[in-house]
């Protein structure tokens, strides 16, 4: 996408400000379920600055998976245990409170080192500008980064099929003295009701 610089500059000022309030809405509301909501709100401007980046693929990827998955995951989990708790005082509690600042401020720290360190000019010995990003990861996924793609491909497929497995069993039987063969693999099913044929 090529727009021209003080469209540019302002699209990333405005998804900036858009981030950064979010994630202090994330951060600072009390009620949880609007914190999920506006993480949602976050993902889609870090989304926004990727197509700012000409990196069309990964901000669509950024939408389906971040928003379209993980934060529609996140928001059922909370509304299926969503209890009500009354926070009781934990005793020295400031000792959390100041370790948590340590980090914080150490991690602002050390990124804002590595922002003022990096150079950020643009090189004009560069490489020319990408026009079809799908293409040039394609072929990044299956010469350079070949391996890692497949142990990516292969641990998700052994998720998967451990979550089919577990989703199939509905009780997990005590292991009796006489049954010592028995394995979480060879858990017994609910028997299906046949159906008569139409």
């Amino acid at each position: 996408m090529n727009l021209a610089e003080g469209v540019q500059i302002v699209s990333f000022g405005i998804l900036a400000a858009l981030v950064i309030g979010t994630a202090l809405g994330v951060v600072l509301l009390s009620n949880i379920v609007y914190s999920a909501f506006l993480l949602g709100g976050v993902f889609i401007s870090i989304s926004g600055l990727y197509l700012l980046l000409n990196a069309d693929f990964v901000a669509a990827a950024q939408i389906l998976i971040y928003v379209g998955a993980i934060n529609v995951l996140i928001l059922f989990a909370i509304m299926l245990v969503n209890k009500q708790e009354d926070f009781s005082d934990i005793p020295k509690r400031w000792i959390r409170q100041a370790s948590t600042a340590l980090v914080c401020v150490g991690l602002f720290v050390l990124l804002s080192t590595m922002v003022l360190i990096t150079p950020w000019s643009i090189s004009t010995t560069s490489p020319a500008v990408v026009t079809n990003t799908l293409v040039e990861i394609g072929k990044h996924f299956f010469s350079d980064f070949l391996l890692p793609f497949e142990l990516a491909s292969v641990l998700l497929l052994m998720a998967m099929v451990g979550a089919i497995i577990l989703a199939r069993r509905d009780l997990i039987p005590t292991l009796k003295a006489e049954e010592p063969t028995a394995t979480a693999l060879t858990l017994p099913e609910r028997p299906r009701e046949l159906t008569a044929p139409k």
